[in-house]
């Protein structure tokens, strides 16, 4: 038997709002910092996967600083299409540099470096991110925002690109093997792609917060 949900209070309402803000502000500030460790990494140990992850953690400001911004306007739910656009496009430039560098990888021209930094970095990662997406996502669905579903879809992909590089890394250092992270960084980018087109057309997981308010302003004139 399917039960209808209860629609948010007013207070309620505010409690997600304020919870979304706090966690997008601790993305921007983690992926920040990370992104200036791994790059500096990556320079230094000539490590293009590690390049990459930090120019991925950048990605992942831009979405979230995209979801902080709408939060920060005092009716979000008006800016939930064109922030939609943002994490969209996001999505795609992540795929874009993913397959390049994988391809590059791939083909001889490019080959990441043992870096100690690196592996405790995106291991680290892949403990933080897949929580931080999880509870964004659950916040999300129960505001009804699609922005903040879609960010935290973005969130997860980092925790995946981190699972990718972290076995790049490792089986670079332990075998040799150059072209491992470079599978797995394709697989992710498909994934990526599927997600920005969701994204763009506003098909998540959640009812965009714009089609609740109509549907309480309905139960209001009934």
């Amino acid at each position: 038997m399917t039960t209808t949900a209860s629609p948010l209070t007013d207070d309620r309402r505010k409690v997600l709002q304020r919870r979304i803000r706090f966690i997008v502000a601790f993305t921007i500030g983690y992926n920040a910092i990370e992104a200036v460790i791994a790059i500096a990494a990556g320079t230094a140990a000539s490590s293009a996967a590690l390049i990459g992850f930090g120019l991925d953690s950048v990605v992942e400001v831009l979405s979230a600083a995209a979801v902080a911004w709408q939060f920060t306007r005092k009716d979000p739910e008006r800016y939930e299409k064109p922030t939609l656009r943002v994490i969209s496009i996001s999505f795609f430039l992540l795929a874009a540099y993913v397959i390049v560098s994988a391809l590059l990888s791939l083909g001889g021209v490019i080959e990441p470096e043992h870096s100690t930094v690196g592996l405790i970095l995106t291991a680290i990662s892949v403990v933080i991110m897949p929580a931080v997406s999880l509870f964004e996502r659950r916040t999300g669905r129960e505001l009804g925002s699609a922005t903040a579903v879609a960010d935290s879809k973005q969130t997860l992909i980092c925790a995946y690109l981190s699972v990718a590089v972290l076995l790049g890394l490792a089986l670079n250092s332990l075998f040799g093997w150059a072209w491992a992270d470079s599978i797995a960084a394709l697989v992710i980018a498909g994934f990526a792609i599927r997600e920005g087109i969701e994204a763009w057309r506003g098909d998540t997981c959640a009812t965009p917060i714009g089609m609740l308010l109509d549907e309480d302003e309905d139960h209001h004139e009934h």
